[in-house]
């Protein structure tokens, strides 16, 4: 039988780290990884004195700043973030509520940037948090943009609901990545929380190419439409600065 490289074990090691479990003891990331204590624990402490790791005074482990720092540096959504970044920062404040930059990753909607505010409405999502792509209003607008192979691939299932107003009939869907696609933007009130509405919009970089998505996260109530205008305008000027 094959053994699994190094390599392949430090991966195993990081994804054991997620948004609710950021640290860990060596036996739990050596059980969640699938591998002997031992062989995780000698893992751990090479990756702790390389600062990939860092060890906590109670003897938990998280990811170590050396490795975020390594990360940021040549992240590929760095670009995108400097771009967006002043534009969001001004339609935040008119806003007052979640403003939020996404990408897509593979069959999910990956989060790189939030603007938030004491008092904003409930938001699930965080930077570098991901949700399904049927299930936001970042994930419709980048799905009604994605190849029509990843289309059909998500639209065969499984569609999971949050609340009874997700998206989770496959024609219901279609339509609606249709009526994304023509209105410029993708209005979801209740999807994820029902006292919530997520709007968004694509930004597009060099060739018209839809590269990320733009959302606020308002309440859901008879004013959130009235916040497309400002998303809209925010987004053309992130595009203007990407295209160029």
């Amino acid at each position: 039988m094959k053994r699994d490289s190094v390599l392949t074990r430090v991966v195993r090691i990081y994804e054991t780290f997620g948004p609710d479990t950021p640290a860990l003891r060596v036996t739990d990331i050596a059980r969640r990884a699938g591998l002997h204590v031992a062989t995780a624990s000698r893992l751990v402490d090479e990756l702790v004195g390389h600062g990939w790791l860092q060890r906590d005074p109670d003897r938990r482990i998280r990811v170590g700043v050396r490795l975020w720092e390594l990360a940021s540096r040549a992240s590929p959504t760095l670009g995108l973030r400097e771009a967006a970044l002043p534009f969001m920062e001004d339609l935040h404040a008119v806003v007052g509520h979640h403003t939020q930059l996404a990408v897509l990753e593979d069959r999910e909607v990956l989060f790189v940037e939030r603007l938030s505010a004491p008092g904003a409405v409930v938001n699930v999502t965080r930077v570098a948090g991901r949700l399904p792509l049927h299930a936001s209003s970042s994930g419709l607008v980048l799905l009604a943009h994605a190849p029509a192979e990843l289309q059909e691939q998500v639209l065969a299932g499984p569609l999971g609901a949050f609340r009874r107003t997700t998206l989770t009939d496959p024609a219901r869907l279609r339509r609606f990545l249709a009526d994304v696609r023509r209105d410029g933007y993708a209005f979801c009130a209740g999807f994820i929380d029902e006292e919530t509405t997520g709007i968004a919009v694509p930004l597009r970089g060099p060739g018209d190419r839809v590269v990320a998505a733009l959302s606020v996260i308002v309440p859901n109530d008879r004013n959130a439409r009235a916040q497309i205008p400002a998303l809209r305008a925010a987004a053309r000027g992130i595009s203007r600065t990407l295209s160029h």
